[in-house]
């Protein structure tokens, strides 16, 4: 960083970087907002310079974070500062943008994993047991405060969606990362325009097409599980329930998707658009199955040659 423009601008990128982060760590309401658009600076530097430069910005970032926002503030800075860093370089190197969500969710599921093992080995906090735990010594500590007796049936199903959520932490991690992913590409990229830097465009979600792979191994892994039926609490048991659950959201997306199509296909207007998605919700295994025909028969080209 030899070159006094470069020098200038990370400086002032690291300056913004960190006002955003003791925003985001200690304002309420306006902090949720400078939180997502916290990887912006990083973005904007890696984006137009070196990636040896976007690095050094990165480990200043952190020493600043550290300075002015203690030990707590490393964690998020550096998830967030690595992943600014991993859009920006995409963006420079002309990524299309669905591989750049997939570059950004990776890197943020990798930092979501790294804090989650860090804070139990370091701090012996284990914050999705302790906040289902909390969750469970509420419910109970209410059912007293009543004077009622805790119902069997609703006791057991806390239970069973206690462990459900144990079981599916990478899943969850997973799709935390993913809609974090989303939402910094969502907020960030318009205001990236704004500035006159060009940036990705993602496709119409219409136009949103899974692999025919996709299907395979959704298939593979339903057999394996049927074969298999592995007890429950075993790694091959977490894995497939995992992989499932991965798979069937990839599935209703798929589906969503082609219903996106079929109401443009057939002129319909946005409010409808609103309309079915909200109705989807609830209707979210009708949808998986819409996604896997579409997916198996490609019901697309055929609604195309049709109109």
């Amino acid at each position: 960083m030899k070159n006094p423009r470069v020098l200038t601008e990370g400086a002032l990128m690291l300056a913004i970087f960190t006002v955003l982060l003791l925003l985001a760590l200690y304002v309420p309401l306006i902090g949720t907002l400078a939180f997502f658009v916290l990887p912006l600076p990083l973005i904007l530097f890696s984006s137009k310079y070196s990636l040896l430069n976007s690095f050094y910005v990165l480990i200043g970032s952190l020493g600043l974070s550290f300075l002015f926002g203690g030990l707590i503030a490393l964690p998020v800075a550096f998830m967030v500062a690595t992943t600014g860093v991993v859009i920006g370089w995409c963006v420079k190197a002309k990524v299309d943008k669905m591989r750049l969500f997939m570059a950004s969710s990776l890197t943020l599921v990798i930092n979501i994993v790294i804090g989650f093992v860090f804070s139990i080995l370091l701090f012996n906090v284990n914050i999705i047991e302790d906040s289902l735990a909390e969750s469970k010594t509420a419910y109970y500590s209410l059912i007293e405060k009543l004077g009622q007796e805790p119902d069997k049936r609703l006791v057991e199903s806390l239970e069973s969606s206690i462990d459900l959520i144990q079981t599916l932490m990478p899943t969850l991690f997973l799709g935390i990362a993913v809609v974090l992913a989303l939402l910094f590409m969502l907020i960030n990229f318009p205001i990236m325009k704004r500035l006159g830097r060009d940036v990705p465009v993602f496709k119409p979600f219409r136009e949103w097409k899974l692999p025919k792979s996709i299907l395979w191994y959704y298939l593979l892994t339903l057999v394996l599980s049927m074969i298999l039926q592995p007890e429950k609490g075993t790694y091959a048991y977490t894995a497939l329930l995992n992989v499932l659950y991965v798979l069937q959201t990839l599935m209703a997306v798929q589906g969503l998707s082609f219903l996106y199509f079929f109401a443009h296909i057939k002129g319909w207007s946005k409010g409808i658009l609103v309309l079915i998605t909200i109705i989807s919700i609830p209707l979210l295994y009708l949808v998986r199955i819409l996604g896997i025909i579409d997916l198996g028969f490609d019901l697309r080209q055929r609604l195309q040659r049709k109109s």
